[in-house]
């Protein structure tokens, strides 16, 4: 008989967790708070699956660089001093990865596990259609504002072409407009860019209910259990329930995948996750007949705000607010993203009937999520995948069932385990 796996979680981490493990065999059902798929960090996200631009926020530079974000009136980081000391724990850890060895090998892990990503999500899209969650393949634009900036990122771009088959182009301002002609009024501020080919847009909120839908005509889904986790039950070296809003829940195996949720569960199981919640900010806007929205994906390097067309509408993210696991949107935020939306794409979209969301990204301080077992050996972990949960979802899940199955993994995971 099929062992039985509760997975804690039905963002776009914890739905693919789910169908990999069915299709690994197991017997599987889904516990989530809200009351649909993806309502979380999963929501309006920025709909960009950058398989190949997966550098972690976590580099040589960047804590001056932060300071100077922090006096700039629209900058992309807010900081509010907590009198938690998980908040100044997880700010000493990434400190102390603010280097560029620890960002190389942070980035190469991250690149094995977006080719592995982009892979497994070839694989589901044939069972859920390319269209019914806007999925395209425009490739990416990273925009640079200081030359010295782009000669960096240029020079290593050579590298990364070079073993990309040609895939990454380095272009002036001129190129990048011939490229891209929504970004007209942005150019004379450009020193270049770097297109990437092969990196997709699509929406992870719709994405989330084809897959929910997916996974309730499997034969060995259990359903989803509309509830809330609320604790553990240990006994002899493992995991015996799960408490949620709903009663103890009984299974063989329990995977935590719960966003930023999992960081006080895992406490209540003994266990120190190295999670914060980085708050960003969305504003999705309908293109208008007439509107001049950017086909390709596009990242404005200096102002972390990226555009992604979803269908008819644009999505413009950006922020990393650390402000603790507070939800709620901030009008000033928005009137921010607004203002850098207009000032660089003035006639891409109908910015004044756009949408805001704001959703708590859990991140580790190294930029890699965790993925693996941990001390019980029944509970397991798929979580800290920051900005990247979408681009990184199918990947991880493919891993973890693996994992979870005793077998071989395509790649050594030291680095992705719990730290």
């Amino acid at each position: 008989m099929a062992q039985q796996v509760i997975v804690i979680g039905g963002g776009v981490v914890g739905l693919t967790t789910a169908w990999w493990l069915l299709e690994a065999g197991y017997r599987v059902r889904v516990l989530e708070r809200a009351a649909e798929p993806a309502s979380g960090a999963s929501h309006a996200n920025g709909g960009q699956l950058s398989y190949r631009y997966v550098a972690p926020l976590a580099d040589a530079g960047v804590p001056l660089k932060a300071l100077h974000w922090l006096l700039q009136r629209d900058g992309p980081l807010r900081l509010r001093p907590e009198a938690d000391p998980r908040q100044w724990r997880w700010l000493a850890q990434f400190l102390f990865r603010c280097n560029s060895a620890s960002n190389a090998r942070t980035t190469a892990m991250l690149l094995r596990l977006g080719e592995h990503s982009r892979e497994a999500m070839g694989q589901l899209m044939t069972l859920i259609p390319p269209a019914d969650f806007a999925w395209r393949e425009p490739g990416k634009l990273v925009l640079y504002r200081s030359p010295a900036l782009f000669d960096a990122a240029a020079a290593r771009a050579r590298a990364d072409g070079a073993r990309d088959g040609g895939l990454v182009r380095l272009l002036s301002p001129d190129e990048t407009v011939t490229l891209e002609p929504a970004l007209a009024t942005l150019a004379p501020a450009l020193a270049g860019a770097i297109y990437t080919g092969g990196e997709a847009v699509a929406d992870c909120r719709a994405f989330c209910l084809s897959l929910a839908d997916l996974l309730r005509s499997h034969p060995r889904y259990d359903g989803t259990l509309p509830g809330s986790a609320q604790g553990w039950r240990v006994a002899h070296g493992k995991v015996a329930a799960l408490e949620t809003s709903l009663g103890p829940l009984s299974a063989d195996q329990f995977v935590l995948a719960a966003g930023i949720q999992s960081r006080d569960l895992a406490a209540g199981a003994g266990l120190r996750l190295p999670l914060y919640p980085l708050k960003g900010y969305s504003l999705t806007a309908p293109v208008r007949p007439g509107d001049n929205a950017p086909f390709i994906s596009v990242t404005d390097f200096e102002r972390k705000t990226l555009y992604a067309r979803i269908g008819d509408q644009l999505r413009i993210a950006a922020m990393v607010d650390m402000v603790g696991e507070r939800p709620a949107i901030d009008p000033r935020r928005v009137a921010s993203l607004t203002r850098t939306a207009r000032a660089a794409m003035p006639r891409a979209a109908d910015y004044a009937h756009a949408v805001a969301w704001s959703g708590l990204r859990p991140a580790t301080p190294d930029g890699a999520p965790i993925i693996g077992a941990t001390p019980l050996p029944n509970l397991w972990l798929n979580v800290g995948h920051g900005a990247l949960g979408f681009t990184f979802s199918c990947g991880s899940a493919s891993l973890l069932a693996g994992v979870m199955r005793g077998q071989p993994t395509p790649f050594p995971l030291a680095g992705l385990g719990l730290r």
